[in-house]
């Protein structure tokens, strides 16, 4: 397929700019992807659609605070610092974003909050892309904790506000466990404790893998032939109980539904010749895009995404194409919100 087909217009008023009061007070789409039939539901009815023995799939990652301010040497200019990863913990290597990029160069020096903390510049590897490394002031102080005093919930760009005291919960899933990523797995912000707790009593097995979702998400499609297109590469983890689970659920012919792309991409990474999960960890640049054989799900919770995305794609890919535009198109109509702070949809 071609990138031109995922286009459509997004009205600017369709963004989610705060997440609803409550964490499960979003919309739900339920969309039948044999049929193509679609339902509006609310969020609090996705536990009617799971019976025992299902298995439902979550991203256990941990947004950390991954957007710095500071200030460049001599000129005081004001640098934007994005946290990409991590490359040396020991050495506290980063591979970052700048911005703006033309004014930092190798060997310069930033510097942020009073000087407490220190990075210089070590490489280019983009155009916006530097390799830094943080000189702190307090040697004996947890790098990690000094990135959570300088550093600030990475929101999305589409999200045109500055940030505030509660995104630092919302921004963040109830279940995250593990440091890594930097955006949330929007899909399961949506989810409670009682919303697990129901779906735990009717005999639902809930589990998890671990994928530390990277800027490459979102990153802009910009070639029209999508098989010539490189998706970042994504550090992720399944456990052997997830695999366990999701392969039981396999034979029984349950349902097995991943919450999020992240989850959806990183199960169809690690599926055996025989067609199950296999418990892996590694890394994964697997660009779903129509058409595509989904090995292990038999459905996914995801958000509505924007135009020409990868999001968009995968869900595409999923749902199947023409589905999916038809319930963008009605989600615009029926102001449902869009993006990390949005309505969510249901695939089965």
């Amino acid at each position: 397929m071609k990138l031109s087909e995922f286009n459509f217009k997004l009205p600017a008023n369709r963004t989610a700019v705060r997440p609803t009061k409550d964490r499960d007070g979003s919309k739900l789409m339920v969309i039948n992807k044999d049929s193509g039939k679609i339902n509006h539901k609310k969020f609090t009815d996705l536990v009617s659609y799971f019976e025992e023995g299902d298995v439902i799939v979550l991203n256990d990652t941990k947004v950390f605070p991954a957007r710095l301010y500071g200030q460049k040497e001599k000129t005081g200019a004001k640098i934007e610092v994005f946290l990409l990863r991590e490359l040396n913990p020991e050495l506290n290597l980063w591979d970052v974003l700048v911005d703006p990029a033309r004014k930092i160069r190798v060997g310069n020096k930033l510097y942020f909050g009073n000087g407490e903390l220190v990075a210089e510049v070590i490489d280019n590897t983009t155009s916006r892309g530097r390799t830094i490394r943080f000189i702190p002031e307090d040697s004996e102080k947890d790098f990690h904790d000094i990135i959570k005093e300088y550093g600030e919930t990475p929101l999305p760009k589409n999200i045109k506000r500055k940030i505030e005291k509660d995104d630092k919960e919302r921004f963040q899933t109830i279940y995250a466990k593990k440091t890594g990523a930097v955006a949330a797995p929007a899909a399961g912000l949506h989810f409670t404790k009682i919303i697990l707790k129901k779906l735990e009593l009717i005999g639902v097995k809930i589990v998890t893998i671990t994928t530390h979702i990277s800027l490459g998400t979102f990153k802009d499609v910009d070639v029209e032939d999508l098989t010539k297109h490189k998706m970042d590469s994504e550090n992720f983890s399944i456990p052997e109980e997830t695999s366990i689970a999701v392969n039981i659920a396999l034979d029984q012919g349950k349902k097995i539904v991943a919450v999020g792309t992240s989850t959806m991409k990183t199960l169809e990474s690690s599926v055996s010749t025989s067609g199950k999960l296999k418990p892996n960890q590694g890394w994964t640049d697997k660009f779903i895009f129509p058409p595509f054989r989904f090995q292990i799900c038999s459905g996914m919770v995801t958000n509505f995404h924007s135009p020409k995305s990868t999001l968009l794609m995968m869900a595409a890919a999923y749902g199947g194409f023409d589905n999916i535009m038809k319930a963008y198109k009605i989600a615009i109509q029926k102001k449902y919100r869009f993006h990390s702070y949005g309505d969510a949809m249901l695939i089965l």
